[in-house]
């Protein structure tokens, strides 16, 4: 990851197509506006959602974004992330809403096999919790296709039933970029205004728009143990094993999640246009490569998404 692209291949790279997904995004976002009458656009602070975020910001005004953000919170998350979140969202004198796993815990509806399993895959609840009591008609997401195989197989405006399931052979189509938005009483949609976008075009819009990111997106030095091809990150959540060895490496997270599923990457990007010169030579998508959670057969990202998840 820290091979560096030559300068001459950097100018020849373009960014003039991010106008026209900016525009689409645009278009999305107020269409949802148009057309809904309890959406939400989710939030956690990362890169995709803050990308995402400065799309409404655009679309509507600052201070003007006519829903709410939400988040649902796992309770391990990056201190960075959600202290960057919060920043934002008042920023902006945006409504942030916060949901916590923990919360559905005590209520008895998430529980754990074991108290270090990881939370993230419990989110889906919380998540179905939250739109139960808000009524959400539509949840706007920050997902991309090119995340992996099942968020491929996602639309721009994905159907969700009465019970918060997603099937993805029952998807309506979106041809000529007309989007059915019928919904019977319960159900709602995931919305996906970047769909379309990959991790390259979110770093050279996050570079043509200066958009400020947590820090754990830029290279720092961090105690990570090497664990099944993973970097990953030496904390009170992930202790590190018997027989493994701490080391301290020039690191940067790719994606950021809850701390016992998210590992970073070996890099020396200390800037977006740096991440953008290190993206142009990777092979691996952000998920194959920082992962833990997406690398179990038993958690496959599309049965999650089929049981509510994101």
């Amino acid at each position: 990851m820290n091979a560096r692209a030559e300068p001459q291949l950097l100018g020849t790279i373009s960014n003039s197509h991010l106008n026209a997904l900016e525009e689409e995004a645009i278009f999305i976002l107020r269409e949802v506006a148009a057309a809904f009458e309890r959406p939400t656009l989710l939030f956690s602070g990362g890169k995709d959602s803050l990308v995402l975020l400065k799309c409404a910001e655009k679309a509507f005004g600052t201070g003007r974004i006519p829903y709410p953000l939400l988040m649902i919170d796992t309770g391990h998350n990056f201190p960075e992330v959600t202290d960057f979140r919060d920043l934002r969202a008042k920023e902006l004198g945006a409504e942030l809403v916060v949901r916590s796993v923990e919360d559905s815990m005590r209520r008895g509806t998430v529980r754990l096999a074991r108290p270090d399993e990881s939370r993230n895959v419990h989110q889906s609840v919380t998540l179905l919790e939250a739109i139960e009591e808000f009524r959400f008609d539509a949840l706007i997401g920050g997902a991309r296709r090119d995340e992996e195989k099942a968020r491929a197989k996602e639309r721009i405006f994905s159907h969700r039933d009465s019970f918060g399931q997603w099937q993805p052979k029952a998807q309506r189509p979106e041809l000529w970029t007309l989007f059915n938005t019928r919904l019977q009483q319960g159900e709602h949609f995931r919305v996906f205004p970047i769909s379309n976008w990959t991790e390259l075009d979110v770093w050279q819009y996050i570079e043509r728009e200066d958009i400020q990111l947590p820090s754990l997106y830029y290279a720092h030095r961090r105690d990570v143990v090497e664990r099944r091809g993973l970097l990953v990150p030496v904390t009170e959540l992930t202790p590190p094993r018997e027989g493994e060895q701490v080391v301290s490496r020039t690191v940067r997270f790719r994606t950021v999640g809850d701390i016992t599923c998210t590992c970073p990457v070996e890099s020396g990007a200390a800037n977006a246009a740096d991440v953008v010169a290190e993206t142009l030579t990777v092979d691996v998508s952000e998920r194959g490569a920082t992962r833990m959670d997406d690398k179990t057969s038993d958690a496959s990202m599309e049965k999650r998404k089929k049981d509510g998840y994101f």
